[in-house]
């Protein structure tokens, strides 16, 4: 059987690190992933969809150091499902527990180094050198 998931999405805000009493690192944090389609009146829709993501032991504590709010990122783990009952109601809960983390850009709101120009050479070819 297979349980895995594959997210690329913005976190929504900076990941929570904490420490449980045998010291092992647990991050959690949340991702938006947005998907675009059109509808049956041919309207361009946006739906996105909110994902719990909880990082564990080494992974954790590089989340908790590199990952900020906007960072877009690529999550795979699987899907851990959690139930209760609340005032007589059932309630669920699912989250993803991540195993692998890529940063995938800047994000939003996060700021870029300024790309340096090459300089231009100076002064040019030769002009025997050129091949036209």
């Amino acid at each position: 059987m297979i349980n895995r998931v594959i997210l690329v999405g913005y976190l929504g805000a900076d990941p929570e690190l904490r420490y449980t009493a045998n010291g092992t690192a647990v991050a959690k944090f949340r991702i938006a992933t947005t998907e675009v389609f059109t509808d049956r009146q041919g309207v361009r829709q946006e739906r996105t969809e909110w994902h719990r993501i909880t990082a564990w032991g080494k992974l954790a504590e590089i989340c908790g150091q590199y990952l900020s709010k906007g960072r877009l990122v690529y999550i795979e783990g699987r899907i851990r499902s959690d139930s209760w009952e609340q005032e007589g109601i059932k309630r669920f809960s699912y989250e993803i527990v991540a195993d692998t983390m890529k940063m995938l850009g800047p994000g939003r709101g996060v700021e870029r180094e300024p790309e340096a120009p090459f300089p231009p050479p100076e002064g040019g070819p030769p002009e025997d050198d050129i091949p036209f």
